[in-house]
């Protein structure tokens, strides 16, 4: 059957951390990557632009959540994906209503090297809160949270992907 499992898994090392390092973002693009068996090994062509996005700090995330339906022979993951960004000025304000009306993609960095694709089958949609922070002390910038959905969990992409996706920052 198609849908067996192929291979177990060892304990982990508890060498692992959580959060974010980067992100990426690119305007929407049809199937921007080749994904075989959940690892993104190709670009595809129309990518052209990358832009990316400096993070740092806790609260920065992906959440993905594979639920099957048994009545349905479905499954279906979200993608919520959390990122603080300090800091509030006008172009940056001006981006951040473009990226609420858009349907961006994305790739993050986790802190742990590894690169996941996100909302690559029909974008990402962010909701953006502009915060000023009310004590001197409290963060002054934006929160975005985005949703996407796919079929499945986010393809990694391979060191020869990666290599070419950074050569098209902006």
């Amino acid at each position: 059957m198609a849908c067996d499992i192929t291979a177990g898994r060892s304990r982990a090392c508890k060498n692992n951390l959580g959060g974010l390092g980067k992100l990426y973002l690119f305007n929407y693009v049809e199937n921007p990557f080749t994904v075989t068996a959940g690892v993104a090994t190709a670009i595809n062509p129309l990518l052209t632009v990358v832009y990316e996005y400096e993070i740092e700090g806790d609260g920065n995330n992906v959440a993905e959540s594979l639920v099957p339906d048994r009545n349905a022979g479905t499954s279906l993951n979200t993608q919520t994906t959390t990122i603080v960004l300090k800091g509030i000025n006008a172009s940056s304000s001006n981006q951040m209503n473009l990226l609420a009306y858009n349907q961006c993609q994305a790739v993050v960095k986790d802190r742990n090297g590894i690169y996941h694709a996100i909302g690559i089958d029909d974008g990402i949609d962010f909701t953006v809160a502009q915060t000023t922070g009310g004590a001197k002390g409290e963060m002054n910038g934006y929160t975005l949270t985005g949703v996407s959905t796919t079929g499945a969990l986010s393809p990694k992409l391979d060191s020869a992907t990666v290599t070419a996706f950074l050569a098209l920052i902006d």
